[in-house]
């Protein structure tokens, strides 16, 4: 999980996977995906987290009604740090308050509304927020799995949890008054 970037795609040895490759950018990259995907239900998974052992038959129930558009699940790190254990809490809880989860917490969506909304928008960052917020405006319902799934640790360890944390709050912040997101993505890395 915590491998090469650049040989992720090399790393998928299942037959049945179709692997493709695109231009550099998340949004184009998942865009790119979706595009040649042949279910009537999308799921983006990061290549750093694990769904948990029921995923598929939640989504597949829960998109079984009408109403439900999309959504995600509860946040967990592959860590014991108790203060990545109150994180991962405390984003599940924004998550369930705002109806935004992020893309680390593997977002589904029907396909037929991911092209109604026009796919992910080619931003810089925040593509995740974006596509959560356009759902929002249209008052479509996001459902949010309790079951958790289970992301990679480690840049929050390379990094440091407060540093790590305070960046995040502030790219958020930034993002939300109205900051460009490639201004944003300059500072990012």
């Amino acid at each position: 999980m915590d491998g090469d970037k650049a040989s992720t795609i090399d790393k998928i040895k299942e037959e049945r996977i179709i692997k493709i490759s695109s231009l550099k950018g998340r949004a184009k990259q998942m865009n790119a995906g979706a595009s040649i995907a042949k279910g009537n239900i999308l799921l983006f998974l990061h290549a750093d987290t694990v769904l948990p052992s029921k995923a598929f038959s939640l989504i597949y129930k829960a998109c079984e009604d009408k109403k439900i558009k999309a959504g995600a699940f509860d946040l967990a790190f592959l860590s014991n740090s108790l203060a990545l254990k109150i994180i991962a809490k405390t984003a599940s809880l924004r998550s369930r308050l705002t109806h935004l989860p992020y893309g680390d917490q593997a977002i589904f969506i029907k396909k037929e509304i991911f092209e109604e909304i026009g796919t992910y928008e080619n931003i810089a960052l925040m593509e995740d927020i974006k596509l959560m917020q356009e759902l929002k405006k249209r008052k479509y319902k996001i459902v949010l799995f309790k079951a958790p799934v289970l992301t990679s640790a480690r840049k929050w360890e390379d990094k440091g949890i407060l540093y790590t944390t305070l960046r995040n709050w502030l790219f958020l912040s930034l993002y939300f008054i109205g900051v460009d997101t490639k201004n944003l993505a300059k500072y990012y890395k």
